[in-house]
């Protein structure tokens, strides 16, 4: 085996080490920046306790798998999606094309 060969299998391996003993880090570092989002739209006690386990690394996999495989949040929203929408009742606009106005006197 040749030198560059031996180093490059050595930096691979430093490398995968790094990023394996960083990865529990990273995903609590994502949980806690959503913790203000989460609380807001699942209130103070259910958006807690969703942050918290998505926090913790083995759980909060195990949790999102389980909401993936049931098809819904363990912990749901207080309100509906609709809710959260700027003008829910506003009538949508289905013509794309904005018209020019009209030039001719």
């Amino acid at each position: 085996m040749s030198m560059g060969r031996r180093l490059t299998r050595y930096g691979g391996a430093r490398l995968s080490r790094r990023l394996r003993r960083s990865i529990p880090i990273v995903g609590t570092v994502f949980a806690v920046a959503t913790v203000a989002a989460t609380i807001r739209r699942k209130g103070v006690i259910s958006g807690s306790l969703d942050t918290g386990l998505n926090a913790v690394p083995v759980v909060g996999l195990v949790k999102n798998a389980f909401e993936i495989w049931r098809g819904r949040d363990l912990f749901p929203d207080r309100f509906p999606a609709d809710r959260y929408a700027s003008n829910a009742s506003a009538p949508v606009r289905t013509d794309p094309v904005r018209q020019a106005p009209d030039r001719r006197r």
